[in-house]
């Protein structure tokens, strides 16, 4: 996949939310995380690994419960 924003991908999902979303890339072997709304706060790095596992979790639901009060 290739894009003019130095690698980044957001979710489609971001477009219709006003922009609140996060954005992720894969730079220098890491997988980069940050706030699309507030770049410049930082990134958070995690491993292949790291991430794989992340997605496997959130593809199963494990995390849907942090969605409700």
């Amino acid at each position: 996949m290739s894009n003019d924003n130095g690698g980044w991908i957001m979710s489609s999902r971001s477009a219709g939310n006003g922009g609140t979303c996060v954005e992720a890339r894969r730079h220098n072997g890491l997988i980069e995380v940050r706030n699309s709304k507030n770049p410049e706060a930082g990134v958070v790095r995690f491993t292949v690994e790291e991430w794989d596992s992340f997605l496997y979790g959130a593809k199963r639901g494990e995390f849907d419960v942090l969605l409700t009060d």
